[in-house]
């Protein structure tokens, strides 16, 4: 396929992830995307950050209308603040712009469906950011599961945990802080798309702000999904702990884990196991941004519905919100039916080298 165009990128909010990760994809993804504008609330990250990626259209948030018109955007990435995600995918579609949205997609579902029900009304594509639907090892391991090699899958477990600093914005419960939405969004979309399938009942501990001083916000957590057909997945997270990233999958017929799975940084280990074979591949740590642009660029200019859609991203939070009840009730939550959206496919695979992080402004 040749595109005559590229889509016209408005990256908005410029915190770590923006910088570290978001911008420098824009070089690996140039083939459909380009970077042309920048919005954030500070002058002087706008203003450096648009001399080093050579953007012509920066503007405050309050100037976040004028800034798409004038940049002629046909996509924002937003890279805010969890709390803030509703506001600006609404605002963004109110202007006909297709919006590619961080996860965790919102802080509630009442949120996720009032995006979701934006984008419709727009006739905007709505897509999250879930960079390992597009990552070598997960969609690996999605593949194997599929093939039936390890016979029936019957238990996940995930593990993922790192160190915040107490005062970080993931500690903060008033914008959407938290390890549940940090990183527990992430062991939860993979147990739905390593089983295929949607939890029919959560149960979860939750410690709150008891380690480092933090108010408010659930920092260590540890969970139970149940699935049809008897399978549980089970996942530790922690904001205080040291960092730890895998999962496993246990089956009738053998095992398969990935070491460092969650990580946008580092290379990753996939281990399969059946009966006294043992099998290792490694996969080269590579840029897990870009593939998110060349695929969302590539549903604009193609007009089809991508994957992780906006259902994708309430999928998840309908099981965070369980989650977070049975941690208050101190007793299992369970899960209304749900259509299962699609799943990802290793078809979906999007390889580009990794990027060395500009120092931060």
């Amino acid at each position: 396929m040749v595109w005559t165009r590229r889509i016209r990128y408005a990256v908005v909010g410029l915190g770590n992830i923006a910088q570290v990760a978001v911008l420098p994809a824009f070089a690996h993804a140039d083939k459909n995307s380009r970077l042309v504008a920048l919005i954030s609330s500070e002058e002087e990250k706008r203003r450096e950050l648009a001399a080093r990626y050579r953007v012509e259209h920066t503007g405050s948030y309050e100037d976040f209308e004028r800034v798409l018109e004038q940049s002629q955007a046909d996509a924002v990435y937003i890279a805010l603040p969890n709390h803030l995600h509703r506001e600006y995918t609404e605002r963004a579609a109110a202007c006909g712009v297709h919006v590619l949205c961080e996860k965790p997609m919102a802080t509630s579902v009442t949120d996720c469906e009032a995006m979701n029900r934006a984008a419709e009304r727009a006739g905007v594509r709505l897509m999250i950011a879930y960079r390992l639907h597009f990552e070598a090892a997960s969609l690996r391991a999605i593949g194997l599961l599929r093939s039936g090699v390890v016979g029936n899958p019957v238990l996940l477990s995930a593990t993922l945990t790192h160190w915040v600093e107490p005062g970080d914005i993931r500690t903060r419960p008033e914008v959407g802080g938290g390890a549940l939405l940090d990183i527990g969004i992430y062991c939860v979309n993979a147990a739905r798309y390593l089983f295929g399938d949607e939890p029919e009942e959560a149960f979860c501990f939750a410690n709150f702000g008891r380690e480092a001083g933090q108010d408010g916000v659930d920092e260590t957590v540890a969970g139970v999904l149940r699935f049809p057909g008897g399978r549980l997945a089970t996942f530790e997270i922690s904001q205080v702990a040291t960092s730890v990233s895998r999962f496993r999958v246990v089956g009738t017929q053998g095992a398969l884990e990935v070491d460092r799975a969650f990580s946008f940084t580092d290379p990753r280990t996939l281990i399969l196991t059946r009966e006294d074979d043992r099998e290792v591949a490694t996969f080269a740590a590579a840029d897990q941004f870009a593939p998110l642009l060349l695929y969302f660029s590539r549903c604009i200019l193609e007009d089809r519905e991508p994957e992780p859609s906006g259902i994708e991203g309430l999928a998840d939070l309908r099981v965070i919100e369980a989650l977070r009840r049975s941690a208050e009730l101190y007793e299992p939550v369970l899960l209304d039916p749900f259509s299962a959206p699609c799943y990802p496919t290793p078809d979906q695979r999007i390889d580009r080298p990794a990027v060395e992080p500009p120092p931060p402004v």
